[in-house]
């Protein structure tokens, strides 16, 4: 009996152990049936740093994480792009990761501007920098990524956006949102990266 007792408490802390983790979905589901169908990406088309058209197609088959800034941002985007780019040194030889910051302020961020800087972080080709009609930035922003993003001329900068990287499937689900401001966030993003990727 001793020894059944042993083989089932093995039996249990190795099953435990030897789960394999996996990212929630998130936001809200509907529920068809039997089948739960979560929030996805919508369509998307904006102009990187190089006049290419990003859209969803871009992404096929690959994870990404995005963000929302802006260059003449005066508080938390230089914060964030110096964690972020935490996170690209990890993975910047995977083909299947890439990275995409939106920028909220496509008056003042040309294309030439977002060029010029990329080209000053010496960033390879798996992290787009894009632009495109202001109203689409936002509505993409608060109605696919739920974040923030909005004018508000009492704001440094004239503008306000939210502080996270989303983390994106290749099915377009968002599987992690992350604090783009704090150290503990971006390891906690990397991680979730590789179990994503080993899904």
């Amino acid at each position: 009996m001793k020894f059944l007792l042993k083989l089932l408490i093995v039996f249990i802390f190795f099953g435990c152990t030897n789960r394999q983790e996996k990212l929630p979905f998130l936001g809200n589901p509907i529920i068809k049936g039997n089948d739960t169908i979560y929030p996805k990406i919508m369509d998307f088309s904006f102009i990187n740093q190089d006049s290419v058209i990003i859209t969803n197609k871009t992404f096929e088959n690959k994870i990404y994480v995005a963000d929302f800034i802006f260059l003449s941002c005066p508080t938390i985007c230089p914060k964030m792009n110096f964690e972020l780019n935490k996170v690209y040194e990890v993975y910047k030889n995977n083909p299947k990761v890439n990275f995409l910051s939106h920028t909220i302020d496509p008056e003042r961020d040309s294309i030439s501007r977002l060029k010029d800087f990329k080209s000053s972080l010496s960033l390879n080709e798996n992290w787009h920098f894009v632009t495109g009609n202001k109203d689409s930035i936002f509505n993409i922003a608060t109605k696919s990524y739920f974040t923030t993003a909005y004018p508000d001329e009492k704001e440094p900068g004239g503008l306000v956006h939210g502080g996270g990287f989303l983390l994106v499937d290749k099915n377009r689900h968002i599987r992690g949102v992350y604090d783009g401001t704090n150290p503990e966030e971006t390891k906690r993003l990397i991680s979730d990266i590789k179990i994503l990727l080993d899904e």
